[in-house]
């Protein structure tokens, strides 16, 4: 079926067709948004029930949780250059070429997975020579044994998300997230603290709920996608065992570098946390709130950037140069009107916000609430651009385009973020508000770097049609 975007522009239909890209970004793209902030509900209640078990188990299940994202966010990366080969396959309608990508995908989960349980596998001993207390260590150990399983379904999850985004199926995405979500919480309730007859299995039955949680979800998802009329003639598992080796390699080679570029942000929201510790424990506090307000709101614009990258592959696939820029510049401009409008938010009721994370009966509420309104206040500058930044990599991305985008980030997060960080935080002494401005300066450079090249993407040849 065609795509509303891909009917060839003439000059009096311009204007219309600029607006009638914004609802195909908005139906692609806010399915997408919603499945995540569902992924983010599942972490939430994790921590929420796990933390009824006492702050060392708690404690325990952050560190193996940190340990095993890491990990799983660059794998998570790898993967998504499935979509904007998929969408290039689909645009130029070579069904096989799309199955392939999604078969490699499938593929690159199994590979990935081996060598990550072996490591995942002596999380103990890795944070104990990390210098962590034994009884943290060891918890951490028994709680990653059964979490690392998770590994192999949440990655075949995102290989068979990028095939159904592709086909632009994002609405039983969101559904199969918040149906895991739900799973998830049931299975915790019952096995963390035996419930209902139930062995009480506390973090093991933690790590256990994850694995069958996300299993289920990829079952649900592969089941749709192979006994849909419109999407089983893809026949995505036939021949699964034969390899397409030209095909793996250009996915490693796309995948690598986004892979690199999540774990470099990731790295840089870490290197803040280390940076606002040594203010204090309250500021850190207020930080982490701040951060996950922020965390929340940008979900919005990762899902928009998915829609922006499949749509770009899309038209580059069609031959359609200027579809390309609709799409992607619709998507930046959907995305800075979301990303206003929290700002807005942001500024208007911030001491509501953080309030909703504080026991005002702390004696250390009020503080932390005054530190949390000032960083919100910045997370608003923040927002924006961060919003800006993830829809330019990904418009960038769409046109197979990862390595480039790579350096601007180390650049921005590394070089801007954490100078801009310690200058303004440390230097200038204006503390945790310095920080986050730092951090927002890194985000703006990069988005300004991304977006540059999105537009002059004819002159640099990154269109090839």
């Amino acid at each position: 079926m065609a795509h509303p975007a891909s009917r060839e522009p003439v000059p009096a239909q311009s204007k219309s067709l600029w607006q009638s890209d914004i609802l195909p970004t908005l139906s692609l793209g806010m399915p997408l948004a919603g499945a995540q902030l569902a992924q983010i509900a599942i972490n939430t209640t994790d921590v929420l029930m796990i933390g009824r078990l006492g702050a060392v188990e708690l404690a325990a299940s952050v560190l193996a949780f940190n340990f095993y994202m890491l990990l799983w966010f660059f794998g998570m990366g790898i993967l998504q250059a499935v979509i904007p080969l998929a969408a290039l396959a689909r645009g130029q309608r070579r069904p096989r070429d799309l199955r392939r990508a999604v078969r490699m995908g499938f593929w690159i989960s199994v590979i990935f997975s081996v060598p990550v349980w072996i490591v995942l596998f002596f999380t103990e001993s890795i944070l104990l020579l990390l210098g962590q207390e034994p009884e943290l260590a060891r918890l951490a150990g028994i709680y990653m044994r059964v979490l690392q399983w998770t590994m192999l379904p949440a990655l075949l999850i995102m290989a068979i998300r990028g095939f159904l985004t592709v086909m632009e199926r994002t609405q039983v995405v969101l559904w199969a997230t918040i149906a895991g979500a739900v799973a998830n919480a049931i299975l915790d309730y019952l096995l963390i603290f035996g419930h209902f007859g139930f062995p009480r299995l506390e973090l093991v039955g933690a790590g256990i709920a994850s694995v069958l949680s996300s299993t289920t979800t990829f079952l649900f998802l592969l089941g749709y996608a192979l006994l849909h009329p419109k999407l089983r003639r893809y026949n995505l598992l036939g021949r699964i065992w034969r390899s397409d080796w030209p095909v793996f390699f250009q996915i490693l080679r796309l995948g690598t570098p986004i892979g690199l570029t999540i774990v470099a942000e990731g790295s840089l929201f870490t290197a803040s946390a280390i940076m606002i510790g040594w203010l204090g424990t309250v500021p850190l506090a207020a930080h982490g709130i701040a951060l996950q307000i922020a965390s929340i709101t940008f979900m919005v614009p990762v899902g928009l950037s998915m829609a922006a990258m499949t749509r770009v592959s899309l038209a580059a696939g069609r031959g359609d140069r200027a579809g390309i820029g609709r799409a992607g510049w619709t998507s930046l401009w959907v995305t800075t009107f979301f990303m206003v409008c929290f700002a807005i938010v942001f500024w208007t009721i911030p001491e509501t916000l953080i309030g909703l994370y504080l026991d005002f009966a702390d004696p250390e509420a009020l503080e932390v609430l005054a530190y949390g309104v000032s960083f919100l206040l910045v997370a608003a500058l923040f927002q924006l651009a961060d919003g800006g930044q993830i829809i330019g990599v990904n418009n960038l991305r769409g046109l197979g385009d990862t390595t480039v985008p790579l350096f601007y980030a180390l650049f921005g997060y590394w070089v801007v973020g954490i100078s801009l960080s310690l200058g303004l935080g440390f230097l200038a002494g204006w503390g945790g508000v310095g920080v986050w401005l730092g951090l927002a300066g890194g985000l703006a450079s990069v988005a300004l770097l991304a977006n540059l090249r999105f537009a002059r993407r004819e002159e640099l040849g990154l269109v090839r049609i």
